[in-house]
């Protein structure tokens, strides 16, 4: 049986879930977050970065902001994962504070780390954000979270921007204009190449076709609106779906919850 306990910070951000899954699979998505997760029972299946990897109990999952993914229990047992998502600019705020001056972003290369320190570190914090700890154990777990997650897993730093130029100048119009119903012939030419190529390159720079990710912009737009509590029907037609069913259909798929609990939520 599938269930799910959600927790979002109202001021910073910083999300949690705790969740078993025996038939829900996740639709290939993206978070602007990092997202530091520890698999406690089964086995959590998902492609990232052009991979298959499979997380089992103790292990780490680790993704990088804008890292595509999916995710489906590798078995009928299915699994139970706890998994934060911090915000890279929280992240940076906390390096700083430890290292006493401005620090890059990192990179984590491998989506999955057997490491019972990370484990043991990411529990903690995510117990405490579950469990309404005081404000200042809160702060304090992330602060050894986020430091152990780069000292033990990351492997360098972020690289700022795309690696393809007419994949970047696509990105820009999908952004500008993510509500218009942009076809993939103005798309190229905004992109300065044929619809073919513009597909390749933006696959390969951002891991998923350019309808996936204006998709993506319309979903986080949702949630912008759904936290500031507007009716589900009206954020529906604000942000480029046809109907109510239709947000529902694919926050469920991307977020595993519906639009009217991450409302909720984001109102306790």
């Amino acid at each position: 049986m599938d269930w799910s306990r959600y927790w979002r910070s109202p001021d910073r951000p910083l999300e949690a879930m705790h969740a078993h899954f025996e038939r829900h699979a996740y639709h290939r998505h993206s978070h602007e977050t990092y997202s530091f997760g520890v698999t406690e029972d089964g086995y959590q299946a998902f492609r990232c970065r052009g991979g298959a990897h499979t997380s089992a109990a103790g292990m780490v999952i680790a993704f990088n902001p804008d890292d595509p993914h999916d995710g489906r229990p590798a078995d009928a047992l299915g699994f139970t994962y706890r998994i934060v998502h911090i915000g890279p600019e929280l992240v940076a705020g906390v390096l700083a504070d430890i290292g006493g001056r401005p620090a890059g972003l990192p990179l984590f290369d491998a989506p999955v780390v057997g490491d019972p320190v990370l484990a043991r570190s990411l529990r903690a914090l995510h117990g405490a954000l579950l469990g309404c700890a005081p404000a200042l154990r809160r702060d304090e777990l992330l602060t050894a979270a986020v430091g152990a997650m780069v000292n033990r897993a990351a492997s360098g730093r972020l690289r700022v921007g795309p690696s393809s130029g007419a994949a970047a100048r696509a990105r820009r119009r999908l952004e500008d204009r993510y509500l218009d119903d942009i076809g993939a012939d103005e798309l190229a030419e905004a992109a300065g190449c044929s619809r073919f190529a513009l597909y390749r390159a933006f696959r390969r720079a951002y891991g998923m076709a350019p309808s996936d990710y204006q998709r993506q912009l319309r979903l986080r737009a949702a949630r912008v609106r759904l936290a500031r509590g507007e009716p589900i029907g009206e954020v529906a037609a604000a942000t480029g779906f046809a109907d109510q069913s239709h947000l529902t259909r694919w926050f469920v798929r991307c977020y595993a919850m519906t639009p009217g609990r991450f409302r909720a939520a984001c109102g306790d």
